[in-house]
């Protein structure tokens, strides 16, 4: 009896065990089977992306956030050629050319009223403050310009502000180097008008030919000017203030089409509605799941605002919105404010 018990129970182990090594076998297919898919899709997504003719938008965005940043480039260069890049990013509307009609902007302030709030959106979060006077609103810079930028709120607080948004672009490289993403804010790229004074380039450098894209400007009487301009066609109009970036995203009322898709991104604009108030925009990105705005998506926020001129600025890393003594958003960089050349501030 012993023995057929034992026999039974040694049966009925392996059994058992025959059992368990199907599962093992089974549940190792099963993982082998997902990593096999992993590693497909992830060898095979970049073909479908941007080769099929069902992700246009999807290629679009991903190719132009690519691009608009040196550090992630190689995720377009390696699959595209240039042209391919440029057909991806350049395609969409035709370009609509423009004259700046200033006399259908109004300025009607009574007081020194400024409205701060949040927005609040599915793909992204913002600030934005509106002022009533757009005399207050000036361009502040680095008081260590061609040495090292500053903070948005360091140049803030020098000017004794209410509020800002960091301003123009610089130079990735900083000074004696030729690596990039060493650049501090040292080295500003367009033009710098402030006080009626031009700060860079210095005069003596001045290129008078030189035409200045993506620039916001404003004049003794608070018009923002808008557009490509070279410094003389500037200073011929008044200007007090001036930087430059780009690209313009309104102009008369209407949303400009000549610029090329960037992707999602932190952004920074600026625009004026026709009552002469100016909006001062920023929105978040690079943040779990909010990548940021496309430019096509500022348009729509100044559009919904009332802008009749608008400007984006430098944005990504650099994005900072101050207010009321401290920064409201939540800049991307690692070390949360990063340094830059130029503020637009607003005058207590």
């Amino acid at each position: 009896m012993k023995n057929k018990s034992n026999s039974r129970q040694y049966n009925t182990r392996m059994v058992k065990g025959k059992t368990q090594v199907k599962k093992v076998k089974k549940l190792k297919l099963v993982v082998y089977f997902i990593i096999f898919q992993v590693l497909f899709g992830i060898a095979t997504a970049p073909i479908i992306v941007y080769y099929s003719p069902f992700f246009t938008n999807l290629r679009k965005n991903i190719v132009g956030t690519a691009m608009s940043t040196d550090s992630h480039e190689f995720i377009a260069t390696l699959f595209l050629s240039q042209k391919q890049i440029d057909e991806i990013i350049g395609s969409g509307k035709a370009s609509v050319a423009m004259t700046q009609d200033l006399s259908k902007v109004n300025i009607a302030y009574k007081d020194k009223g400024i409205k701060f709030s949040k927005i609040n959106g599915n793909k992204f979060n913002g600030y934005m403050v509106i002022i009533d006077d757009p005399t207050r609103v000036k361009v502040g810079y680095s008081s260590k310009l061609g040495i090292t930028g500053q903070k948005t709120s360091q140049i803030a607080k020098e000017n004794n502000a209410v509020a800002a948004i960091n301003g123009g672009g610089f130079d990735d490289k900083g000074n004696n180097s030729t690596a990039i993403y060493t650049g501090d804010g040292a080295l500003p790229i367009g033009l710098i008008i402030s006080k009626g004074n031009l700060i860079f380039p210095k005069p003596n450098d001045l290129n008078h030919q030189q035409v200045y894209k993506g620039v916001a400007a404003i004049n003794g009487e608070g018009d923002l000017i808008v557009g490509d301009f070279t410094v003389d066609q500037l200073l011929n109009k008044g200007v007090k203030e001036a930087l430059s970036f780009g690209p313009t995203l309104i102009e008369n009322g209407q949303e400009t089409t000549d610029f090329t898709s960037q992707g999602a991104d932190p952004r920074t604009a600026i625009g004026q509605r026709r009552d002469g108030a100016i909006i001062l925009l920023t929105i978040d990105g690079r943040q779990g799941l909010q990548a940021g705005a496309e430019l096509e998506d500022v348009q729509k926020v100044m559009e919904q605002e009332g802008a009749w001129n608008a400007v984006n600025l430098d944005g990504g890393a650099s994005t900072t919105m101050y207010y009321n003594g401290k920064v409201q958003n939540s800049p991307s960089d690692k070390s949360m404010e990063r340094p830059v050349p130029t503020a637009i501030y607003v005058t207590n």
